[in-house]
């Protein structure tokens, strides 16, 4: 297996996060279109923002868990690209391997040294590659 660089990875998860920046600001816009009238007390502008927050969590995490487990191992971002997500032994990820590399993340993200790390290690792992047991390969 070829394992995928980190700048073709970084541009990946650049086109990914377009395309939900796109769906979210779209989502957003209607839900406040429609729900506007409701947004005149400050408790529940809060609660719509909290709701709005959980939302995007469990969104994001479906299009990258489903995405990254589905018969193409890759989100329309790392799929323009030509790379996809496997186990280690080349394997189908299974939905749960790849919710526990989504969330594992969130603990890359922290200085950003996890995602980093995928430009210095031998095969070009992230910390949520490593704990997911993953590799981001080219087709």
């Amino acid at each position: 297996m070829n394992n995928a660089g980190f700048w073709k990875r970084f541009a990946a998860i650049f086109i990914d996060s377009f395309l939900l920046s796109l769906f979210a600001f779209v989502l957003m816009f209607f839900l406040g279109f429609f729900i506007g009238g409701m947004l005149s007390e400050p408790e529940m502008i809060a609660k719509i923002s909290n709701f709005g927050m959980l939302i995007n969590v469990v969104i994001v995490w479906l299009y990258f868990a489903i995405q990254e487990s589905s018969k193409q191992q890759a989100t329309l971002g790392k799929r323009v690209l030509g790379i996809y997500v496997t186990g280690k032994d080349g394997s189908r990820l299974s939905f749960a391997q790849a919710t526990i590399r989504y969330f594992s993340k969130y603990l890359s993200s922290i200085l950003m040294i996890g995602f980093i790390m995928a430009a210095f290690t031998k095969n070009k792992q992230g910390l949520h590659d490593m704990i997911a047991d993953t590799l981001v390969v080219n087709r």
